[in-house]
């Protein structure tokens, strides 16, 4: 028996930071969008005496540290085999680690027969980002669809999103560098600031929910927190000046810029180059 999950990467555009005692209401509030590319996660029965991970192929000891700690909350020691493929950079904002715990938690779930709900399976998985510090909502952002709301922090189940999945948009990405996601979202300085700016945009966004506005509040916010960086400043203002491109920002956390176009066209024949080219996914969660 074999099973598999794909799990869409995930973009924060703006974000606030909603620290908790309890790990699941432990997160955050903000708005973002999924990708159609993301993290696909296989597992197998096997005969060995413990589980086994590869990821695109190969043993990674830094990529596998969310898998090793879905395993070790779900205290798993069994002979089966882990397969990711991973078509996102990691540590650039795409919500990677997010997607790898949802997709060994909920595949573990499903191939060990463990009897847990879809919504405590990525509970889980939100858990296991909580105690790495590495991410606060991607977990229950991954779990809707196209463009995704955080209206109430917490894990699936106990935070609270909407998603619109209507749009048909190309987003051109360019990864730079990679930003620590624990040392922004663990900095007492940058948690007050950043919660601040991200309440304020999330209110103005809620009150005119549109791609224009989620542009709009997403570049003014990764200015005032001051988390933009002169490489996604410059790009930015490159685009500004081209045909068909709705706008452009900055992911949340990783150096990685992020332009919206309905024309698949314009992005490829930007002067950004290296753009690589996505669509908004407005299926969420696929497994089999």
């Amino acid at each position: 028996m074999s099973v598999s999950v794909f799990v869409p990467s995930h973009i924060t555009g703006f974000f606030s930071i909603e620290n908790h005692e309890n790990n699941l209401i432990n997160g955050s509030c903000g708005a973002g969008f999924l990708l159609n590319k993301g993290v696909k996660t296989s597992i197998k029965h096997i005969d060995d005496d413990e589980p086994t991970i590869k990821i695109n192929g190969k043993t990674d000891l830094f990529k596998e540290v969310i898998i090793r700690e879905v395993l070790k909350i779900l205290n798993i020691d069994a002979p089966v085999e882990i397969n990711q493929k991973i078509d996102i950079p990691i540590g650039a904002g795409f919500g990677s680690s997010a997607a790898s715990a949802i997709g060994v938690a909920i595949g573990l779930n499903k191939i060990l027969d463990l009897g847990y709900s879809f919504e405590k399976a990525a509970q889980i998985a939100h858990i296991a980002e909580i105690n790495l510090g590495s991410g606060l909502g991607d977990v229950i952002s991954q779990t809707g669809q196209g463009f995704v709301t955080r209206t109430k922090p917490g894990a699936p189940g106990i935070g609270e999103i909407t998603s619109i999945d209507q749009y048909e948009i190309f987003v051109g990405c360019k990864t730079f560098n990679k930003i620590n996601t624990s040392s922004i979202i663990q900095d007492d300085n940058y948690k007050k600031i950043i919660t601040k700016k991200g309440l304020e945009s999330l209110n103005r966004f809620n009150k005119n929910p549109t791609i224009e506005n989620f542009l709009k509040e997403s570049y003014r916010f990764s200015n005032e927190t001051k988390l933009i960086t002169k490489n996604i400043q410059e790009a930015s203002e490159i685009l500004k000046n081209e045909d068909n491109i709705l706008g452009s920002s900055m992911a949340m956390l990783g150096e990685t810029l992020f332009a919206f176009s309905e024309n698949k066209k314009s992005l490829k024949n930007s002067e950004i180059k290296d753009f690589k080219i996505y669509k908004i996914n407005n299926e969420g969660i696929t497994y089999d």
